[in-house]
């Protein structure tokens, strides 16, 4: 079902009565949403309203929405959309009968996951770059998909309700230098063999 979509997802919410969600439903690629930012605002905001909407009412014990640390002073599309679903979320939190838990998990990039940015540099020196980034500033957390697992079900665990949990993540690293290495790693040369 569509997250969007209130009226699909509301008869899953009455007949499997739900102890806990898990919202992890969104656009999360930079440059797709930036193209797309209407499917932004129906996914990532809309989707979290109506979920969170029908956690309340059905009175799911715990709700935990999936961020990211893009919406930290957002300056993308996609971070200003999971920020705005967050701050909708957090809103419900002390909203007059409100019984569910509403809880926010952030991290960062999950190494080996649809869309990662290391498969996706890996397939671009394989044909030959160039390799594109988006910025050469920009900095990125990573972690692992077990270790995105282990957070999300601790934050479910941890939250009395209204938290936004950040993780420590380590240190960040520079998409630049990520890049770098991963031509450096096939046994190729930075701008003479593979473009940046």
């Amino acid at each position: 079902a569509d997250v969007s979509n209130n009226l699909r997802l509301e008869p899953l919410f009455e007949k499997f009565q739900f102890s806990m969600v898990y919202h992890a439903a969104a656009y999360k690629h930079v440059p797709m949403v930036e193209h797309n930012p209407q499917e932004a605002i129906l996914v990532n905001v809309l989707g979290s309203k109506n979920l969170a909407l029908l956690a309340s009412k059905y009175k799911v014990n715990r709700f935990v929405m999936v961020s990211t640390d893009k919406a930290v002073n957002p300056t993308n599309v996609m971070g200003a959309s999971k920020r705005v679903a967050e701050l909708f979320v957090q809103s419900l939190q002390n909203v007059e009968g409100n019984e569910t838990k509403f809880i926010t998990t952030r991290f960062g990039n999950v190494l080996g996951s649809n869309g990662s940015v290391i498969p996706h540099f890996k397939k671009q020196i394989q044909n030959g770059g160039p390799v594109t980034i988006t910025h050469p500033d920009i900095v990125r957390y990573f972690m692992t998909i077990p270790e995105a697992c282990e957070l999300v079900l601790q934050a479910g665990t941890m939250g009395n309700g209204g938290e936004i949990f950040v993780f420590d993540m380590g240190e960040p690293i520079k998409i630049l230098d990520l890049a770098q290495k991963m031509i450096k790693l096939s046994g190729l040369e930075v701008d003479k063999d593979i473009k940046i």
